[in-house]
């Protein structure tokens, strides 16, 4: 149906959106505030950037993509995550030229097909940051925290910070081996997906949400207890300067992440508040991700966050957020003469940054009073033919009920002291 949104996809209307504004203020003040600069990349890219760097073994590009031909007949791919994508622009405009690092923060919407369920949607936005150019684990740490001070600037508390090294290509080889010889006698027994991983990326079946695979690997071998020596040394590096900022984190071997570009940290940040889908947010370091998109060899890291998801954890911890000022001014309007002069006032009002509106559909003077209410307006100004003629307006304040006479010629300045601005 016309009038029926897509199965997944939410609206925002105004008693939410207001929340959505200061998650994301917030989000960008705290990446200002870490040195993290803005960029906005297309809502579509071509399929096979997803294929090759989010993985071809992974859930969203084998099950959860929104996938067409143009007519131009490319396979084109909507959005399913936010890394990808600034990753083909940092090779693309060739920012690994500048110096570095290179420290990028988005927010995006992003598709994915999958089963609609609380704080997951198929048409979702993401917050993230990407920093390339360093593979010194204090960035590591400097990208945690930055959820964690933008969690803390939020007023959320009992979210849990997981971490875990994936080690690198040297070290996951041989890690591999020993988990194929734990699998091999339980291959016949694991989900079709994952009978394709053991071959391709045996550790991602560590990853698989199916209760039967999970239930046959409840003990497995981790790769963070077979860390070659440089892994190992980083891994305790990154919990060092975790240590030294005072971000609390538990070790935690079972952490993967779900796709394959993942090298050495991976980390969550958990929260038991919303059901089973508990990661908040995830990320970590991708230190091939770039030379395998086909830029130069490139180290980088990064996170994302689901605002729905973010949203939706806000609310199960009862955090109230800051709702936005109301209306400033309503202008009660008696007579044409007096609605021409309103529409005036109502210009300069609002070039001096004041919030103002009138009545537009031609209420009585009662109902427009009644309006002024229901929006919740701080001042009410009454203006009529006469006032007009006598250079003078009432103002009403509609919070404490005081109202007087103030010279028309006046208004703008009186407004403004008693706005504070």
């Amino acid at each position: 149906m016309l009038t029926r949104r897509p199965k997944g996809t939410k609206d925002v209307l105004k008693d939410e959106v207001y929340k959505w504004r200061y998650v994301e203020k917030v989000f960008a003040d705290v990446c200002k505030n870490f040195g993290y600069e803005e960029i906005r990349t297309p809502v579509f890219e071509h399929t096979e950037l997803f294929k090759r760097g989010v993985g071809e073994t992974t859930d969203v590009v084998q099950k959860e993509m929104y996938t067409f031909e143009d007519k131009g007949n490319r396979s084109i791919t909507l959005k399913p995550e936010g890394t990808a994508p600034v990753v083909r622009a940092f090779i693309e405009n060739k920012l690994y030229a500048d110096a570095q690092p290179t420290k990028l923060f988005y927010n995006t919407p992003c598709f994915r097909y999958e089963r609609p369920q609380a704080g997951r949607l198929r048409g979702f936005h993401q917050f993230g940051i990407e920093a390339f150019g360093t593979d010194k684990p204090s960035i590591d740490a400097e990208v945690i925290s930055v959820v964690s001070v933008f969690f803390n600037r939020l007023g959320l508390e009992n979210i849990e910070l997981n971490i875990n090294s994936i080690g690198c290509p040297k070290c996951r080889e041989e890690y591999s081996k020993i988990l194929r010889d734990y699998l091999s006698d339980k291959i016949e027994d694991l989900c079709d997906t994952c009978k394709v991983r053991f071959e391709k990326n045996p550790m991602r079946i560590l990853d698989c949400k199916r209760k039967s695979c999970k239930e046959l690997i409840e003990n497995p071998p981790y790769m963070v207890d077979h860390l070659c020596g440089e892994c190992e040394e980083h891994f305790n590096k990154v919990k060092e300067y975790l240590n030294i900022a005072g971000v609390e984190y538990k070790v935690n071997p079972k952490i993967v992440r779900g796709l394959d570009y993942y090298t050495k940290t991976a980390f969550e940040f958990i929260s038991k508040e919303i059901g089973a889908q508990s990661t908040v947010c995830g990320g970590g370091r991708y230190d091939g991700l770039v030379e395998e998109i086909g830029g130069p060899s490139t180290p980088g890291i990064g996170f994302g966050m689901g605002i729905e998801r973010l949203l939706l954890t806000i609310e199960n911890h009862n955090i109230e957020l800051p709702k936005p000022d109301d209306l400033d001014i309503f202008i009660v309007t008696i007579g044409e003469k007096a609605e021409k002069e309103a529409f005036k006032i109502l210009f300069d009002l609002r070039n001096e940054g004041i919030s103002a509106d009138k009545d537009h559909l031609g209420r009585s003077i009662k109902a427009q009073f009644k309006y002024s209410d229901k929006i919740n307006s701080t001042y009410t100004i009454v203006i009529g033919d006469d006032e007009i003629d006598n250079d003078v307006v009432t103002l009403k304040n509609m919070r404490t009920g005081e109202q007087g006479e103030i010279n028309l010629s006046k208004l703008i300045e009186v407004i403004k002291v008693k706005l504070g601005r």
